[in-house]
């Protein structure tokens, strides 16, 4: 073929994957409404399709979905079998007339067609949110905020953070956030990768799309420096992490550091970390015994905190794993009875905290500095 007809094939043959996606999901919405899978006992005509053909059940779902949304919109339906609309602009242009108000939405349709003539999906989709624009002005600014409200909501619901370590120096995450805090957080990462601040920081010149690792190592470096005095206190310290050393290793050693949080890391990273601000070397002599806890200046009650938790490594109480953050500072002498705020003080969680206050519990020092609550009888 010339370069003229591999263009014309390449564009029929799109067309013709439409038309029989078209056939595919007139068929799946058929055999739904006479209950095909029933009579072998599947739980339904999806489940049954997906297991039949092999294809998952999520996207056997979409699909069945997509299939009984046509059969309500026979223009729409008519317009993927000629091949006019591809199926992927089908789904945008459902989703996008299915929030409309009622009396608006055969019309939103017929004009969505007529855009995805020169529009793909993607860009249906921004059309589609602002379809009410062109067809009553009155009712779309009160139409769009609702929407937005709506998804606002459901984003806030919908926010989440999961991090995983596997064992070998590093750790895997998934998150979902809502799209201004994410455009803020992109804008954030871009700042660290761009070209120009990767030439002052490794005196070379970044990529100028920066890629998924220069993104990587960018949000290592907001890590880094986030500046401290911007976190809330959790258990009376700031959320800074304390990087746990020997004498020896701050002075170019090679045993290796501990943060806080348990992690194990080189002398050398340890050494660059104590070098930058909201990071707290802790300085250890022979005995674990803390000898210094950096230059940083804090309150005084702020260092004990930072030094109950490097010693006790959070809550005292048997079986606890609370960590120190997340705890209270315990007076063994009780500060009513002149009791002294220092660092021989105890970390309890609130839970453990409160036993030790209670009078229907005893609190029995364990071997090996732990602490045991039993009711009194």
């Amino acid at each position: 073929m010339s370069t003229e007809e591999a263009a014309a094939t390449l564009a029929e043959a799109t067309r013709m994957v439409a038309r029989a996606q078209e056939i595919e999901l007139r068929v799946a919405e058929h055999a739904k409404t006479v209950g095909v899978g029933e009579s072998v006992g599947a739980t339904s005509t999806t489940n049954f399709w997906a297991h039949a053909t092999h294809q998952t059940r999520t996207a056997a779902h979409g699909k069945m979905r997509l299939a009984v949304a046509l059969a309500a919109r026979p223009a729409l339906r008519t317009a993927v079998a000629a091949g006019r609309v591809l199926v992927e602009q089908a789904r945008v242009i459902v989703e996008a007339v299915e929030v409309l108000p009622a009396e608006h939405r055969d019309e939103a349709e017929a004009m969505l067609i007529k855009f995805a003539a020169e529009h793909d999906a993607q860009e249906l989709k921004r059309l589609g949110r602002r379809i009410l624009e062109f067809l009553d002005p009155e009712a779309a600014e009160a139409h769009e905020a609702k929407q937005l409200e709506d998804e606002e909501r459901a984003a806030a619901l919908s926010t989440k953070l999961t991090m995983t370590d596997d064992g070998h120096g590093k750790v895997h995450g998934r998150f979902t956030l809502p799209s201004a805090q994410a455009a803020m957080l992109k804008k954030a990462l871009l700042a660290f990768a761009a070209p120009k601040h990767r030439a002052a920081v490794d005196g070379c010149v970044g990529e100028r799309r920066p890629s998924a690792e220069r993104m990587g190592q960018a949000f290592v470096e907001l890590i880094e420096r986030y500046p401290v005095k911007r976190l809330p206190k959790a258990g009376g310290v700031n959320a800074t992490v304390v990087v746990t050393m020997d004498i020896s290793t701050l002075m170019g050693g090679l045993k290796a550091a501990s943060l806080d949080t348990g992690e194990r890391i080189t002398a050398g990273q340890a050494r660059r970390l104590a070098c930058e601000a909201g990071i707290i070397p802790a300085v250890l002599g022979g005995k674990s015994q803390v000898l210094d806890l950096g230059r940083k200046r804090r309150f005084h009650s702020e260092s004990q905190r930072i030094a109950m938790a490097i010693e006790q490594g959070g809550c005292n109480a048997e079986g606890c794993d609370w960590p120190p953050g997340l705890c209270h500072g315990h007076h063994p002498i009780p500060w009513s009875q002149d009791g002294e705020t220092n660092k021989d003080g105890m970390l309890l969680c609130p839970h453990h905290h409160a036993r030790a206050h209670d009078p229907k519990f005893t609190m029995t020092k364990q071997t090996g500095g732990k602490v045991a609550f039993n009711r009194r009888t």
